[in-house]
């Protein structure tokens, strides 16, 4: 398939673009600074460092402007569709800045009246937050998951833009992510929503993430839910009639559409609850007309999801547990924030995977922890991110509960702590 690919590119026309190589600017939140001055600068600071290797960060500036104004500079997603770090010339490139301020209010909610009840209905974000700030670059995937989502917002934009006729050629403004419980699919939905926010800051001023509470609408005591879907959705639709706004949906855990539309046909749930399947489909139908409008939606069980919907999304993404290379970058940047917090200390240089093979993975002084690490990363396949991101928390309370340790210390508590992750898992399952 992939040489398929490559044979295609060759025979096709070539189009010689310059590769774009995208900036992302924190600006600072008391910071009153225009954003053409904070790009102005921060162009001087490119300028000055025309290769750079991979994504990089800047967080201390020798210009004024940009210590008073800026929080960071940060070369992003060089790394998205190639393995390993490469050298980037910024003067052969075209440079996109995206210049943002974090909001730091926190979700609210949104509620639905009903009777006696005040319904959740929704949380609900102003984008970019300062809760999400860092989420896109904690989530690791082994294939090209993050550069499949944002390739795929990207076209959505460019075909409404170029008015393509959607009577010939459909798309939904609709993604499915799927796959089994703890492996980051909510988290990426936020975390993509945060991006884009930022990605197109200049085309949006800001974003918004409703976030549906679908347990909440399908309560058999709300005899009136179809109604309240209705009602909820008719909110989302005033803040997507704003077109400053860029609009996310989130619906988690679709599979409860299909389990309340096939509960109802087996007699075990009231009739209410087509009704708000069928709501919830005609507004999803209703929404994505709108050009500033994506729906996310997650699964954690693939076979239960409503056909109805499944032909609805364009991208179906499998979101599986991490490999071992995936891990072992889990862990490393774990590591790496234990040591710049002085858990562990004193600081040592860890090799990377790639670094490894480029030895043969041949044991010496300067990789010996790496390999342990290597190690301990293989051994904790088939471990979910959501439980790898715990394990170094765990590590430290069962096994060392001291301010400061070495890192042989804990990378020996860290294995105890995977092994005992396992043992537990096996105990339940005996249960």
């Amino acid at each position: 398939m992939d040489e398929a690919v490559g044979d295609l590119k060759q025979a096709l026309p070539c189009v010689a673009e310059a590769p774009t190589v995208h900036v992302e600017v924190h600006q600072r939140s008391g910071s009153t600074a225009k954003k053409e001055d904070v790009k102005l600068n921060v162009r001087k600071l490119l300028n000055r460092h025309n290769i750079v290797f991979g994504d990089y960060t800047w967080t201390e500036f020798d210009e004024p402007f940009l210590t008073r104004n800026v929080q960071s500079v940060s070369i992003v997603d060089t790394e998205l569709k190639v393995k390993d770090p490469q050298p980037i010339d910024l003067s052969t490139c075209t440079v996109a800045l995206h210049v943002f301020q974090l909001n730091e209010g926190g979700p609210s909610s949104e509620n639905l009246e009903e009777e006696t009840e005040n319904i959740i209905a929704a949380n609900h974000w102003l984008l970019p937050a300062a809760e999400f700030h860092g989420l896109w670059d904690s989530l690791v995937y082994d294939a090209e998951v993050k550069s499949h989502l944002l390739d795929y917002v990207m076209t959505t934009l460019l075909f409404s833009d170029k008015n393509v006729d959607s009577n010939l050629i459909t798309w939904n403004r609709v993604v499915l992510l799927h796959g089994p419980p703890g492996t980051g699919k909510t988290s990426l939905c936020k975390a993509l929503a945060q991006k884009l926010t930022i990605r197109l800051s200049s085309r949006y001023r800001y974003g918004q993430l409703i976030e549906i509470n679908s347990h909440s609408l399908f309560s058999k005591w709300f005899s009136e839910s179809g109604k309240l879907v209705t009602r909820m959705f008719q909110m989302i639709q005033d803040l997507i009639d704003d077109k400053d706004a860029l609009v996310f949906v989130l619906i988690d855990e679709v599979e409860s559409l299909t389990a309340a539309r096939n509960a109802c046909r087996a007699g075990t749930e009231p009739s209410d609850a087509i009704r708000v399947v069928n709501a919830v489909l005609t507004q999803i139908d209703q929404i994505k007309r709108h050009s500033n409008v994506v729906i996310l939606t997650t699964s954690n069980i693939t076979e239960r999801i409503d056909v109805a919907f499944v032909d609805r999304a364009d991208i179906r993404q499998y979101v599986g547990p991490p490999s071992a290379a995936a891990i072992f970058k889990i862990y490393l940047s774990c590591l790496e924030e234990l040591m710049k917090c002085q858990i562990i200390y004193p600081r040592q240089q860890l090799l990377t995977l790639r670094e490894l093979e480029m030895i043969g993975f041949i044991e010496n002084n300067v990789s010996k922890l790496s390999l342990l690490l290597s190690e301990i990363s293989r051994k904790s396949e088939g471990l979910s991110g959501r439980v790898l991101r715990k394990l170094p928390f765990l590590a430290h309370a069962l096994y060392i509960q001291a301010p400061t340790v070495t890192i042989e210390g804990f990378l020996q508590a860290l294995s105890l702590a995977v092994d005992r992750q396992f043992e537990d898992r096996k105990k339940l399952s005996c249960v």
